[in-house]
């Protein structure tokens, strides 16, 4: 179930600028090796949860992403060493990192860390969990995000510029890759702005079918309470 899936996660790992389109779409430079950073658990909202809550004074793009669910410990993995990687996979995920971008965008021109822009509540909504036997080979999927019914994403996984052996490589040569954490490997082109009252829905397809555990269909609500964006 979802719910398992947040309780045992300790960590949120995610790839950033995996897909060249989305690298130009941001006027952002094609890193020379993968890069991650983190989301916390915290942030996960599961199936029937929402909605996404957006915070006062943001400005809220989404991201959808295929996850990983780890079932095994890594370290230091061998980049070459495909089987390793896949077979510490315990299963999959479809997601949508959403993401503050003025709050990133002032971060990065700051030189500051920019972990409040993708750390909020409900800033990581998830699909139901999907086994690894209905996603042969995670390189050749096809990711769908519509908003309010407009069509917005829609890329394959093997057009990421690394793929899910080299991350998992670079990730635990850093840190411990521990069983439940879940690691979003990049999104594709296409990313943009939401507001209230829109509605987020991103499938997932193999071999041209839909896998309907895949599925996500979440609203967007203004988030009530004290945090209002305002300058660094």
């Amino acid at each position: 179930m979802a719910a398992s899936i947040r309780a045992n996660c300790r960590k949120v790992i995610c790839i950033g600028r995996n897909y060249a389109d989305h690298i130009t779409e941001l006027n952002s430079a094609k890193p020379k090796q993968p890069f991650f950073f983190l989301k916390p658990a915290s942030s996960i909202l599961i199936p029937g949860e929402g909605p996404v809550l957006r915070p006062q004074g943001t400005k809220l793009h989404y991201e959808v992403e295929l996850g990983l669910v780890m079932g095994k410990t890594l370290r230091d993995l061998d980049p070459n060493d495909s089987k390793g990687a896949l077979d510490a996979i315990r299963s999959y995920l479809l997601t949508i990192d959403m993401t503050a971008r003025n709050v990133q965008d002032e971060a990065k021109k700051k030189g500051l860390p920019w972990s409040i822009a993708k750390g909020f509540d409900t800033f990581l909504p998830i699909s139901q969990e999907i086994a690894k036997s209905r996603i042969p080979n995670p390189h050749d999927a096809f990711l769908r995000l519509s908003v309010s019914s407009q069509l917005r994403q829609a890329d394959s996984t093997s057009l990421m510029l690394y793929q899910i052996p080299r991350q998992l490589a670079e990730i635990s040569r850093v840190m411990t890759l521990e069983q439940g954490d879940i690691v979003l490997t990049g999104t594709p082109k296409g990313v943009g702005e939401v507001k209230a009252g829109d509605v987020m829905k991103a499938s997932i397809e193999v071999g041209g079918k839909v896998l309907e555990e895949g599925n996500i269909d979440v609203e967007v609500k203004d988030r009530e309470g004290r945090y209002v964006y305002s300058e660094t």
